[in-house]
């Protein structure tokens, strides 16, 4: 599939074969087609779980419960990546990892796809591992197809890469969500799963145009670290076996016994992570000034995906039951809202990045900190604008389908303001010791916001309700004006990083 894409090399000598994707290594081809997918299968799953979840020809819980397990699925993905990122490192490589992550994947699609609610979790989890493993192996690929940092069409080729994400991510709902919810739930399961498939396939007919590098596993176990990871997970896990098999022939399990603890961890781990690079001696008073700064860095970010990622959940559950789906007469399946966000991001990426650069030449661009304020006041601002449909439903009417893309029209230039940043400041303010970790810990903040979200969720909040909207755009609005507020206290911390 990818051959199609490619074309003669203009530069002689270009790694990975003597063709080249638009211009760069002929492996993007590969990594590109297979994020493509993998995104395909997993923003088309994500668009039908909640609906899935509520649906009384699904499995008809609750909102709140049915929020619950979509948060917690979403920070389990996402604090995934540290431990996938661990074994690609010291276990496979990274591309053993990712063949293996898109095949659990696949598998998992699979088992949501079976008629059975007793499978549908076992399906998650599969899902949420094999996702947490891929993504983050395959970045690392795509860095590896250059000649180190500098190489001129490095930054080029991830954003070829971060457009892929996007085509996968918009054509998702459009396709699975619409045989989903019109044909049978389990038959757009089964699509996700294809999607995979595919993904799969053309890896591995593809790899040999990837780096060499790609398949060395660079800091490899020794037998003796082997030896102790393996009894420490086989410890853990008897732990859990053990404790879950009492809980159930006790006759006590509930589901929150699953979904209490995970969520717990999907707030803990991140808090920890965080404390023990920021306590560890060895970093100079540099490095310890600008962890200091990253904080502040993570706790806004914490609480915009809080928000963010609710327009999965809350806003598509409220749009099932609330609004108009429907433009000039002509209906749609409630799951398209969720291709609404990739479009959007496609088509207004190119127009900050120039606009970025312009603003640069004339010295007037605003410093990373106004920007990760601005994006802040923005997802703020979405779930103030989410009062109207809120008020509209209150009234015993249907909320125009316009309301909701104008909360994601919100939401996505709130992204587009914090998360690029979000991704350069942490690169640039890592401890050297923790440089190839630090990745990792910003997708922890994603895991803490869901995570929050699967706490109040579980807690028995209702957040469809009005004044739980309010509270929180009131919260992200007060976090983004507090940034913005101590700006020059945190740019002391930052150091020599703008």
């Amino acid at each position: 599939m990818a051959s199609s894409l490619t074309k003669d090399s203009v530069t002689p000598g270009t790694p990975g074969s003597e063709k080249t994707f638009f211009g760069h290594p002929r492996g993007l081809a590969t990594l590109f087609m297979t994020e493509m997918w993998e995104r395909f299968s997993y923003y088309g799953m994500r668009a039908l779980l909640p609906l899935y979840l509520v649906a009384p020809g699904g499995l008809g819980l609750s909102a709140g419960t049915a929020t619950a397990i979509y948060s917690v699925y979403l920070s389990l993905v996402y604090l995934l990546t540290m431990p996938g990122g661990w074994f690609g490192d010291r276990v496979w490589g990274p591309r053993k990892t990712v063949a293996v992550a898109g095949g659990i994947i696949m598998l998992g699609h699979l088992t949501l796809a079976l008629p059975s609610s007793g499978t549908f979790y076992a399906g998650l989890g599969l899902v949420a591992i094999g996702s947490g493993l891929l993504k983050a192996n395959i970045s690392t690929m795509v860095g590896q197809l250059y000649h180190g940092p500098d190489d001129p069409r490095r930054d080029g080729g991830f954003t070829v890469f971060y457009m892929g994400i996007n085509l996968g991510a918009f054509g998702a709902p459009l396709i699975i969500g619409t045989v989903g919810e019109n044909v049978n739930w389990h038959l757009g399961f089964a699509l996700a799963a294809l999607g995979m498939g595919l993904g799969v396939a053309q890896f591995l007919l593809g790899s040999r145009h990837l780096a060499a590098q790609s398949s060395v596993v660079p800091k490899p176990l020794s037998a003796e670290e082997k030896s102790t990871t393996l009894r420490k997970a086989a410890f853990w896990a008897v732990v859990a076996a053990v404790f879950y098999a009492i809980v159930g022939f006790t006759g006590h399990y509930t589901l929150n016994w699953v979904l209490v603890p995970l969520t717990l961890l999907g707030v803990i781990v991140p808090v920890m992570v965080l404390t023990r690079i920021k306590r560890d001696k060895s970093l100079d008073t540099a490095e310890q000034s600008k962890m200091s700064a990253y904080i502040w860095f993570f706790v806004a970010a914490a609480v915009f995906w809080m928000i963010y990622d609710q327009g999965g959940s809350t806003l598509s559950i409220f749009a099932d039951s609330s609004a108009e789906n429907s433009v000039l007469g002509w209906e749609f399946p409630v799951s398209w809202y969720q291709s609404v966000n990739p479009v959007l991001i496609m088509a207004l990426a190119p127009v900050f990045a120039w606009f970025w650069l312009a603003l640069n030449r004339r010295g007037k661009e605003p410093s990373t900190i106004v920007k990760f304020a601005s994006g802040l006041v923005l997802v703020g601002a979405s779930f103030f604008l989410f009062l109207a449909p809120l008020s509209i439903a209150d009234g015993g009417h249907k909320a125009a389908a316009m309301w909701l893309v104008a909360i994601y029209f919100t939401q996505t230039v709130g992204e587009l303001l914090l998360s690029p940043v979000g991704l350069s400041v942490t690169t640039k303010m890592a401890p050297v010791k923790y440089a190839s970790q630090m990745m990792g810990v910003w997708f922890l903040a994603v895991t803490a916001g869901d995570a929050t979200t699967g706490l109040l969720s579980i807690a028995g909040v209702d957040l469809n309700k009005m004044g739980i909207v309010a509270l929180e755009a009131t919260l992200a609005v007060v976090a983004g004006a507090a940034v913005w507020m101590y700006r020059k206290k945190v740019k002391a911390l930052m150091g020599d990083v703008r």
